[in-house]
């Protein structure tokens, strides 16, 4: 009935650099600033992913260079402290990496991100070798789809069958925003009408001004 929803593979950057383990600290950095990402692949043999260096593994080193006092260096975590010290990427990358197939859905991947605290997954097929990267970003591109084509999908997969004649629905959409209105003859649907309708992509939310035929609308 519904349309597939976009996976991953759909919206993710293809071409990405990426490190491996004995990069030295200064690549890293520069890689970063000519791919103008926040954090790098780190890979082995054949492209296996087995970590990933961020901005924040890198900082460490920028803030405890000038040897701050004794107290100050009790207060920080080990784990800190030794990044301080590293100079590859060995050394500095969050391992194991948190990563994401190739086939996951936009809102699995988003999921993942949350859960991690991180900006931007590699993304890996089954044997971890590394295929891409999907950012924040990435996962946000499904909000720039076309009013019309979302009300399109709304009017053909959700109102023709949820709301079939004599119930006169209409769907109209606004930045983002699915407005139903007209007459239904169970108004008992609605809140699997708004469930459905939340879950086609590029909607931002769902409005109704819908009345049972001979009540007056309810907002």
């Amino acid at each position: 009935m519904y349309g597939a929803p976009h996976i991953v593979s759909d919206v993710m950057t293809h071409t990405v650099a990426a490190i491996g383990p004995r990069a030295p600290f200064k690549e890293m950095v520069r890689l970063m600033r000519d791919w103008r990402v926040s954090a790098l692949p780190v890979i082995e043999g054949e492209g296996r992913v087995v970590g990933v260096v961020s901005e924040a593994d890198l900082l460490p080193t920028e803030e405890l260079r000038d040897d701050p006092d004794v107290g100050y260096l009790r207060q920080r975590r080990p784990a800190d402290l030794a990044k301080a010290e590293a100079v590859t990427a060995a050394e500095l990358m969050t391992s194991p990496p948190v990563t994401v197939r190739a086939d996951a859905t936009l809102a699995e991947a988003a999921r993942v991100m949350a859960h991690a605290r991180v900006k931007r997954l590699p993304v890996v097929d089954d044997l971890q070798l590394l295929q891409g990267v999907v950012s924040r970003a990435d996962l946000l591109k499904v909000f720039l789809r076309e009013d019309d084509d979302i009300a399109e999908e709304v009017r053909r997969e959700i109102v023709s069958y949820l709301f079939p004649p004599p119930s006169a629905v209409r769907a109209e959409v606004r930045d983002g925003v699915v407005t139903l209105s007209g007459t239904v003859h169970d108004t008992s649907l609605l809140p699997v009408a708004a469930r459905l309708v939340r879950a086609v992509e590029g909607v931002v939310d769902v409005e109704f001004d819908l009345a049972r035929e001979g009540d007056a609308p309810q907002r």
